[in-house]
């Protein structure tokens, strides 16, 4: 698909891995936009990159509903929705809070399905769009402790695959990206210390397999594709 001029939707897009993406998109010719729930974050972000910023949380229906609708009003269209919005909690099972535990799935679940339901209306209308989740390795490969993160990207797959299954009959390509580990500040807000490396995945590698898989053809479509580091140690 030739991205000049294509219409981007970029969840999360304030900083991490959302930021790169939008910027790739961006400087591919694509007309973008991004949201998040940091207003000074995403404002700031948007200037940067030269996108347009739509505040709001993924997880909330009404913000989802309203987002999508400012963006097709302005754009006409949606051809890319990538669906990056996510965080961790990350606990024991014998200590997991049922709060920190919902709150993750409120936005790397029920936001995913939220912000995809309201672009598949349009993609399904257009016979035409790309829905991008950003997912992770640990939705392959459950680990001690990531009860919440783990089991909401394994979610997040499972629902790929029924999107990818009900949409390629009206020509959308339903891709799911899975990260290992990326220098990002989601350990920060995570609440742990993330061992920095030069070899590790920054955000551009990321971004860069996006776009690969965007830029393919559209009579065909890659529908899973995992990023690792070549040497992390």
């Amino acid at each position: 698909m030739e991205l000049k001029d294509k219409k981007a939707l970029v969840t999360g897009g304030g900083e991490g891995i959302g930021r790169a993406i939008a910027g790739a998109l961006r400087a591919a010719g694509a007309d973008v936009a991004i949201t998040g729930r940091r207003r000074d974050v995403l404002e700031r972000t948007a200037a940067e990159l030269g996108v347009w910023a739509i505040p709001g949380d993924v997880s909330v229906e009404a913000d989802v509903v309203a987002t999508v609708e400012a963006f097709v009003a302005r754009h006409g269209r949606i051809d890319v929705l990538v669906n990056n919005a996510g965080f961790g909690h990350f606990a024991p099972l014998v200590e997991m809070e049922r709060e920190r535990f919902d709150a993750v799935f409120a936005t790397n679940v029920t936001g995913a399905m939220l912000m995809a339901r309201e672009a598949a209306k349009h993609f399904v209308r257009q016979r035409s769009g790309n829905l991008v989740n950003i997912s992770s390795t640990s939705g392959l490969k459950g680990g001690a402790g990531s009860s919440a993160y783990s089991g909401s990207k394994f979610a997040l797959r499972g629902m790929t695959e029924c999107w990818r299954e009900e949409l390629r009959r009206y020509d959308v390509r339903v891709i799911l990206i899975n990260p290992s580990e990326v220098l990002t500040d989601f350990s920060a807000h995570a609440g742990y210390e993330q061992k920095r490396s030069d070899k590790k995945l920054r955000p551009q590698e990321i971004a860069d397999a996006v776009l690969g898989v965007l830029r393919m053809d559209e009579r065909g479509f890659v529908p899973e594709l995992s990023v690792f580091a070549t040497n992390p140690f």
